[in-house]
């Protein structure tokens, strides 16, 4: 008779372990005050996730942002959505805008973060919050904006303050005509609108790059007498609004010629300046991104070489002033990486449990609710377990991308069982048409 053996599960010893009592936004946060040694005087502190739109990612980062805010004077948070929609958000918890929150979801946030309910009470408890604090906390877009396949938002924002800060002067026309050709307004659109870039003919779309970079030059060259029209704040978000539409235009250009590795490497060096501009006007931020952008290390997603994501920029530009929190997980569901099934509304598809041998599967294995683990602080065994745990989930599916987790992160917060989160109505009855298809379709797990 033969008999089976099989191996357990390495684990982490129980004094790694520091549990989180609970991921809801408005309990006690006496079980964060560990962080306080932790985070001492970082000026970013990253908050990765495995996947967007995952409720549990929502809350954590809502509550984090609470602690940080409250207990260490952080004064703005960071967000990967569009910059420049981002500018609605940032307005709306500072007090204006009305209370049309419902209308700063759909628009002040792109790629659908902010159709969720868990998002929308993140930006009410910072409007409350600002309504009496000494210091309001803002709310900044990082990334490209136009659903990483627009020009059109953020041009619109710079060919707006031209006609204040530069009266007499007239863009080409052509230049928001052919941008106006390949204008997404969600992701559920944005196949269509990299086909239509690709049907451009080429004079076409060279004319539209020397377009941007004309435009991109005048900003710079007449900083000085902008400034006198307007005021400092409104030329520096234009011009960083420019910024990323030239960026975009070549991202755009990337993807659609196959060249996917120059996409990841412009986009996220462009989302890095936009951190460090940010940085100049607040002491301490919260940056929420997905692990892949926040990491100290190469990001290698299916079929590609590996990268240079964000942490590495800011990383070897704030040094220990650039704090990272990795997240893991366990089961659940996770965003569809099925593309056809996800247009079709199946936006969340189950998740086995982790791979072994992976840091998902370590973190998994090692404690049965929420709990982080500082790994600056760990045992030389627990240190060996982690290094020995060489690849996490990427949330594409059952893609797992190399990790090395004791330089990639300075802690990691483990999330044992994720699901999706909560559309809000009101958000979805102010998207376009195609968004309001796709989500009447979706059946929440």
């Amino acid at each position: 008779m033969t008999t089976h053996t099989t191996t357990p599960p390495a684990r982490l010893s129980a004094a790694a372990v520091i549990p989180l009592c609970t991921l809801d936004p408005a309990a006690a946060l006496d079980d964060l005050e560990w962080l306080d040694e932790t985070i001492g005087n970082a000026r970013v502190v990253a908050i990765g996730e495995s996947a967007h739109y995952n409720r549990e990612s929502y809350e954590l980062r809502h509550r984090l942002l609470r602690y940080l805010t409250e207990r260490h004077g952080f004064g703005a948070y960071a967000m990967e959505t569009g910059y420049t929609e981002g500018w609605q958000a940032d307005a709306w918890v500072r007090g204006g805008n009305d209370d049309r929150l419902g209308e700063v979801m759909a628009g002040g946030l792109t790629s659908l973060m902010g159709l969720w309910r868990q998002m929308g009470s993140h930006l009410e408890w910072m409007r409350r919050h600002n309504a009496s604090a000494e210091r309001p906390v803002g709310f900044y877009g990082i990334d490209l904006g136009g659903q990483n396949a627009s020009l059109i938002p953020a041009l619109d924002a710079v060919l707006a303050f031209l006609a204040q800060a530069d009266p007499g002067f007239e863009a080409d026309p052509a230049i928001r005509e052919t941008a106006s050709a390949f204008s997404a307004t969600s992701p559920f659109v944005a196949p269509a609108t990299m086909a239509a870039y690709a049907q451009l003919p080429p004079e076409t779309k060279n004319a539209l790059t020397a377009g941007l970079a004309g435009l991109a030059a005048r900003m710079k060259g007449r900083r000085l007498e902008y400034v006198r029209r307007t005021t400092a704040e409104a030329y520096e978000r234009a011009l960083r609004s420019m910024r990323h539409a030239f960026t975009l235009d070549s991202v755009i250009r990337g993807m659609t010629s196959g060249d996917h590795q120059s996409v990841l490497y412009n986009r996220d060096a462009e989302i890095a300046d936009t951190v460090e501009a940010i940085l100049r006007r607040h002491d301490q931020i919260v940056l929420a991104a997905h692990n892949a952008h926040i990491q100290r290390g190469p990001a290698v997603l299916p079929g590609m070489n590996p990268v240079t994501p964000m942490g590495m920029h800011l990383a070897d530009r704030l040094g220990e002033d650039y704090l990272v929190i990795g997240a893991t997980s366990g089961t659940g569901h996770m965003l569809n990486s099925d593309a056809a099934a996800f247009m079709a509304g199946t936006l969340f598809a189950p998740m086995p449990a982790p791979e072994p041998g992976s840091l998902d599967a370590l973190m998994h294995a090692s404690h049965g609710g929420p709990y982080a683990i500082d790994l600056r602080r760990l045992s030389p065994a627990d240190a060996d377990a982690v290094r020995s745990a060489t690849v996490q989930r990427a949330g594409l599916g059952a893609f797992y991308a190399p990790v090395n987790a004791l330089d990639a992160y300075d802690i990691v917060v483990h999330l044992p069982h994720v699901t999706g989160a909560d559309p809000d109505e009101t958000a979805l009855a102010r998207s376009p048409q195609e968004v309001r298809e796709a989500f009447s379709r979706y059946k929440p797990q």
